[in-house]
């Protein structure tokens, strides 16, 4: 193989895809087996892939595989697997030293190992190198090994692994230009950093910023809404000044990977050295309590039109953790109905890329897939995920009462309409 890539999810999948569309001979390892089977199978597991591309990898040679042994020979080594947060804040790197381990048993002079896991920066050299050398051979001189942050964005049409520029950095200089010559053959610009501690950074970098911007207009819809001002119409206002500003616009909370997980990894590196990460703790202080704000807001709401939040019948619209696709990690929509739930809310959800959604183990009602009468039969609709299907007009004209924390009625002048 010429490529191998470790994890096959939202990162590893859509790398293998373009390493195949260029002709490179690919194969994937994957512990899943229903992921590997439904692979084989021409299925895709995941929004940005579709069945079709599969079927088109198949037809290229893709080999999706449960057996170490396709590593065998690999001339390049991608480790694209999940560091979820342990109980201490840091990123849990279970599953990145479980797949280092792996191809030092397979490890052969000559291979390129790359690891695009988010992570602490060091984490390459100080973890993922140690275990590698255990297979006999030295980085940097006889395997070469790097850095490259992963930079897939769910559901956009727009940017994908072969267009958005890919950061590599390297245990040497040698290492770095092996990454690049790699990266080179299916990515259109390959940027290098100094070395693997600079790249691990600057994906942390990308994250933390736009993790403390939304936590500060989230902060600024809170107490604008005290002072009766339309935020969302402030910050379309200040997006037309063409320098020094970008626009970032309030929800119901953060979700996904990157957001409320990523900067942890860097608050955590910071703490090892005996300092608070203040704008990273505060960020994540912030965003935590949007959910909560949420269903007091909905309380609220409800309150004003003389209905108690206890019995009413409440729709969630959108349960996924951004628009028009189907993940759910980290979605805001979870913690909002859990505190909806506690407060007597008789909850259902609408979202057209969802069937079913359990809340702690319990099945939350499926309103149906006619929206308008989800919306005319519940006391209060709350937009949390912007859907395209969720158009204005369609809200304004059949919601009861509706409570938008995604801006999707931001223009509408309804009295049964509130913006968060």
């Amino acid at each position: 193989m010429d490529l191998v890539v470790i994890g096959l999810g939202y990162v590893g999948l859509p790398l293998a895809r373009e390493a195949a569309r260029a002709g490179l001979r690919t194969g994937g390892l994957d512990r899943d087996a229903r992921v590997v089977a439904g692979l084989k199978a021409g299925l895709s597991h995941i929004d940005d892939v579709s069945p079709a591309e599969i079927e088109e990898m198949l037809e290229a040679g893709f080999v999706p595989s449960l057996d170490e042994s396709v590593l065998d020979g690999a001339r390049t080594v991608v480790i694209c697997v999940p560091t979820p947060l342990s109980p201490e804040g840091g990123p849990d790197l279970t599953a990145v030293r479980a797949a280092a381990e792996t191809v030092a048993r397979r490890l052969e002079p000559g291979t390129l190992v790359v690891l695009e896991s988010t992570t602490y920066p060091g984490t390459t050299e100080e973890v993922v190198r140690p275990i590698l050398e255990t297979s006999g051979l030295v980085a940097g001189e006889e395997f070469h090994l790097a850095f490259s942050p992963e930079r897939i964005d769910p559901g956009n049409p727009v940017y994908g692994v072969r267009n958005t520029p890919k950061i590599v950095g390297g245990l040497t200089q040698a290492c770095a230009s092996a990454a690049a010559a790699f990266y080179g053959k299916f990515v259109d610009r390959v940027v290098q950093a100094r070395g693997t501690r600079e790249a691990e950074m600057a994906k942390l970098l990308e994250n933390t910023y736009r993790h403390v911007n939304i936590a500060l207009v989230n902060e600024m819809a809170v107490f604008c809404n005290e002072l009766g001002i339309d935020l969302w119409d402030a910050i379309d206002c200040a997006a037309t000044k063409p320098f020094g500003f970008q626009a970032f616009r309030p929800g119901p909370g953060v979700g996904g990977h990157c957001i409320p997980i990523d900067p942890n990894y860097l608050s955590y590196k910071v703490r090892s050295l005996g300092y608070p990460f203040r704008f990273v703790e505060l960020a994540q202080e912030i965003n935590d309590r949007m959910p909560r704000y949420v269903a007091e807001r909905a309380q609220q709401l409800l309150n004003r039109e003389g209905r108690a939040l206890k019995g009413a019948k409440v729709v969630l619209l959108g349960v996924t953790y951004k628009a028009d696709i189907a993940d759910q990690r980290e979605s805001p929509a979870r913690p909002v109905a859990r505190r909806l739930a506690r407060l007597g809310a008789d909850l259902s959800f609408h979202d057209p890329f969802i069937e079913s959604w359990q809340l702690d183990g319990v099945e939350i009602a499926n309103a149906g897939a006619d929206l308008p009468a989800a919306l005319e039969t519940a006391d209060l609709a709350i937009v949390l995920a912007d859907h395209a299907v969720y158009d204005a007009e369609t809200l304004t004209r059949h919601a009861r009462l509706l409570f938008d924390t995604r801006g999707r009625t931001r223009d509408a002048q309804s009295e049964t309409v509130e913006l968060l």
